[in-house]
């Protein structure tokens, strides 16, 4: 059977308005939509409580209404995630648009990963990072969704719908879901389900595979107009990572390196339909845009699925403060002082203050000479960082402050979400397939599963424990990382993973790098933490999980770069001993 034909149009939920269409501006089989995040499911809660009809992305809605003559025309399938909280609503109002185009398309949605209501019926649930239990967290959880695997995609396909909404699913499910209806796999296809998996990493965050998100963006073509990329997955899991011709940016083995160590935690890759081992994969260019990937091989999975909890958790307000020029130490005492006079009395879970940036010497304009201060609070009690006691006592300091200041009031009591990752029993799950009549079909689910026992050990680096005594190859001179290497990073809850590669794809580039990308050399930055280092070999890459200095989350942490966005391009920033030879 020919491959099938996947295009992404979304990678959260406030992607652009076009995706949808921009997906199908070529032949595609099936397109997918990926909405949700932890604090996305929050979110979509707020909105169900003032409008119980709502909780699914009307992001997605609007897009849906916008293309659905194009999604007909093309005769290709939409599978996305977009029903969060209220599939079987958002449903009913893709049908509504169908109707009132003329339109007969069959829409299903997939049920099953809320268990909210549910929660005393699975015992203690330790988090995954600290091994508190759920009753030791102090937050009353407002959502609680199980990550559910591909199946119901499948059946709801092999149903005859055209259309599949489903809630909380993993992000690969989407497409392995599509692919295992497409080529008729069983739920022991292990190696073929496991590299629908990795396609579908590839391109479930839209336009990160065609450039988005990508250390060496100066390179690529129409870098601000990027398409969206397509997975064609053959009947064995091997996979064509693509975009169509006329879309922007484009595909090389660089770009799908860097979505393949995008947000994992090690060479094992958690599925709850199989699991999928990473660490010999395989990327090669086979034409313009065109990159096979292979190599990936899978096991059954384990008999439990993640778990992704979220609460209320106060409030958030944040001012920036602005100090330029000479004595910034002393500016950022005194402000400090007048922080904490103004909190003392204030009942804070929460309080940062952080300075952002570094002034140049001898600066053209006043913008060059400048240092952000963001001070950030959070409250259970929204008035303790609200404007009368926060946020007007700060912005008041202009006459006491230090010379040059100047202040903007960045957030205003903003909602805090609470997030708290568990495992459950996928046995224990409801997993169903409703169709357009109101029909519910049980989800068949894979009897054969195995215990998870971990990622690798942690390996170090060949050779030594800084990049200075990494390698015996001559050193050339001191220069920053990122010249020599590629880098990308991501969020798995508290934790950041971060991803090397050679820049320049040679023997003697992979051999320095692997022997100089040290646990060492990264706790020179992030000391006191747990560092976990292993390496591809197949993709020639070295990767990181630093435990711990994302705090809680990227919904609640308070840190301005909440998600660690940057962390790779910070490591890359550093300077480093590089032979000659490898330096451009």
């Amino acid at each position: 059977m020919a491959a099938v034909r996947i295009a992404n149009c979304a990678g959260w939920l406030w992607d652009r308005f076009s995706g949808l269409r921009d997906a199908l501006a070529g032949p595609v089989d099936v397109v997918t939509g990926d909405y949700l995040a932890e604090p996305t499911l929050r979110q979509l809660a707020l909105e169900r409580t003032k409008d119980p009809s709502l909780g699914y992305a009307r992001s997605f809605l609007a897009q849906f209404t916008d293309a659905v003559d194009l999604l007909v025309e093309r005769g290709a399938k939409l599978v996305v995630d977009a029903g969060g909280l209220n599939p079987a609503g958002l449903a009913e109002q893709c049908r509504q648009v169908l109707a009132e185009r003329g339109h007969t398309l069959v829409v299903a949605h997939v049920e099953g990963d809320d268990v909210h209501g549910r929660l005393a019926e699975f015992g203690p649930l330790p988090h995954l990072d600290d091994g508190r239990t759920l009753a030791d967290w102090g937050h009353d959880p407002g959502t609680a969704n199980a990550y559910l695997g591909g199946w119901g995609i499948t059946a709801a396909l092999a149903a005859g719908a055209d259309v599949v909404i489903t809630g909380r699913v993993t992000d690969a499910s989407l497409t392995t879901g599509v692919a295992a209806w497409w080529h008729g796999w069983g739920l022991e296809d292990w190696d073929a389900l496991a590299g629908a998996v990795a396609a579908a990493h590839v391109i479930e965050c839209g336009p990160q595979a065609t450039g988005g998100n990508f250390s060496g963006f100066t390179s690529v073509p129409r870098v601000d107009d990027l398409g969206y990329p397509i997975a064609e997955i053959a009947a064995d899991g091997t996979a064509v990572i693509t975009k169509h011709d006329d879309a922007g940016g484009m595909v090389t083995t660089d770009t799908v390196t860097a979505q393949l160590l995008y947000e994992i935690q090690g060479p094992v890759y958690l599925n709850p339909d199989v699991t999928v081992d990473l660490a010999d994969v395989v990327v090669t260019q086979e034409g313009p845009d065109r990159v096979l990937l292979d190599g990936v091989r899978g096991t059954p999975p384990s008999p439990t699925t993640k778990l992704a909890i979220t609460a209320p958790g106060g409030f958030e307000s944040s001012v920036s403060f602005y100090a330029t020029g000479l004595d910034l130490e002393a500016k950022a005492a005194l402000l400090r002082t007048h922080v904490d006079r103004i909190t003392a009395g204030l009942d804070l879970t929460l309080l940062r203050v952080d300075r952002i940036g570094t002034p140049v010497e001898d600066p053209r304009d006043q913008w060059e000479a400048a240092q952000q201060i963001l001070v950030t609070a959070q409250s259970q009690d929204r008035r303790q960082v609200g404007a009368e006691r926060f946020i007007a006592p700060l912005t008041g300091l202009f006459l006491p402050g230090y010379p040059g200041l100047y202040v903007n009031p960045l957030r205003v009591a903003n909602p805090v979400v609470e997030y708290f990752p568990t495992l459950v029993p996928t046995e224990a799950l409801h997993h169903e397939v409703v169709l357009a009549d109101g029909s519910r079909v049980p989800v068949k689910d894979t009897p054969v599963r195995a215990e998870f026992r971990g990622q690798p050990p942690s390996v170090p680096a060949a050779g030594g424990s800084s990049p200075d005594r990494a390698t015996s190859t001559p050193i050339g001179r001191r220069a920053p990382l990122g010249l020599v290497a590629h880098g990308r990073c991501g969020d798995k809850g508290g934790n950041s993973n971060v991803g090397f590669w050679p820049r320049r794809a040679s023997d003697a580039a992979w051999e320095w790098l692997r022997a100089a990308i040290t646990t060492d050399w990264v706790a020179e930055v992030y000391p006191g933490v747990e560092i976990e280092r292993h390496e591809f070999p197949g993709l020639r890459a070295v990767h990181l999980v630093i435990h711990g200095i994302l705090g809680k989350g990227a919904s609640s942490n308070g840190r301005p770069d909440i998600a660690g966005k940057a962390v790779a391009e910070f490591l890359r920033a550093r300077h480093v001993d590089v032979p000659e030879v490898l330096l451009p």
